[in-house]
């Protein structure tokens, strides 16, 4: 695959109106949202799910590429199907989570970088071999007394952009995803100059590698206050205040932007990115890569009973379309009930 290769898939995966599916939730993190329907989560389980979600009709008119887990990616379901395969036969691009978790900056602070870059070249081969078209490495920043450091915005940056070349060094889209995380209490105004600053400092990084911008996607946070803020969530001012973040940083030659839904739920997750989509005089495709506002519904429809299939299918495939119109700006709340 070549380079030109690359910037292809890039645009493809955020053409118009369609988004990601991130279904690459670690083994402790599926247990958690499965205790949540009083699921055990084994293997058995964890396909039979995410195979229902794959195999949705219809699902690809909304849903460009999957993102996986190490597990799901060499997976098979019950009649001995690949998941990855079927991902692949309707023109869905399976992506891989490729990072391997956080580790504290220091034995005194909570802050993090992002393991697995040592070993990252050699992991990555038997994805790309295998059919991977993508891969998604996640920083964590936080914000709160004396956070985050200079120290830790620069050490995540310089491990994005690490990442991203030995990622398109593979023939694999990077999807680059430095998280200010929604946990505390500070308000809007404090989350829109701590994302410009990791922004800036990302792409800074970016372009010190000479990362090809045009073959990569930025998986940013939106601008929301903390989630212990006493400040309601104004969606207007959330959608102006993220577009601003990203016309100030982001660099043009980006194909796409793909928001994470971080700690909001399903609809308010859609309500922004529409609300966003409404102001858009930006140069790049604005999108989603969810994971649990995809899914949480269809996930509680489920409740580990198989024969509820078709409803966790339906329920999915409207969640799907709901942010698939909110991409073009033209979901309203009505749409909800249909």
């Amino acid at each position: 695959m070549s380079e030109e290769n690359i910037q292809l898939i890039a645009k493809k995966i955020v053409e118009s109106g369609k988004g990601i599916l991130a279904a690459d939730e670690s083994t402790n993190t599926i247990k958690k949202r499965f205790d949540s329907i009083n699921v055990d989560s084994n293997e058995e389980t964890r396909s039979f799910y995410r195979d229902t979600l794959f195999s949705t009709p219809d699902i690809s008119k909304y849903i460009s590429g999957v993102i996986l887990f190490e597990e799901t990616f060499f997976q098979k379901n019950s009649s001995n199907e690949s998941l990855k395969e079927k991902l692949e036969n309707i023109n869905c691009y399976p992506g891989i989570k490729i990072d391997q978790g956080l580790e504290t900056i220091n034995k005194d602070s909570i802050e993090t970088y992002t393991k697995g870059i040592e070993s990252l070249d050699d992991r990555l081969k038997p994805y790309s071999k295998n059919g991977a078209k993508f891969t998604k490495w996640r920083a964590v920043i936080n914000i709160g007394k004396n956070m985050p450091s200079k120290a830790c915005v620069e050490k995540n940056s310089s491990l994005l952009a690490e990442y991203a070349l030995i990622s398109q060094n593979n023939k694999l889209v990077p999807i680059v995803e430095p998280e200010v995380i929604m946990d505390g209490e500070h308000g809007i105004d404090e989350c829109y100059d701590i994302t410009v600053k990791t922004l800036t400092q990302v792409f800074s990084s970016l372009e010190e590698k000479n990362v090809d911008l045009k073959g990569m996607l930025l998986k940013p946070n939106m601008i929301v206050p903390g989630n212990q803020s006493s400040e309601k969530l104004d969606i207007k001012k959330i959608a102006k205040q993220t577009l601003k973040c990203l016309i100030k940083t982001v660099p043009k030659e980006v194909p796409g932007v793909v928001f994470l839904s971080g700690g909001l739920s399903s609809v308010d997750a859609t309500t922004i990115l529409n609300e966003i989509n409404k102001l858009n005089s930006a140069p790049w495709n604005l999108s989603f890569s969810y994971g649990r506002a995809l899914q949480e519904d269809a996930l509680k429809a489920w409740a580990g009973k198989n024969e509820n299939k078709n409803r966790v299918q339906d329920i999915f495939l409207h969640r799907a379309k709901m942010n698939s119109l909110a991409c073009h700006g033209k979901w309203n709340a009505s749409l909800e009930n249909e």
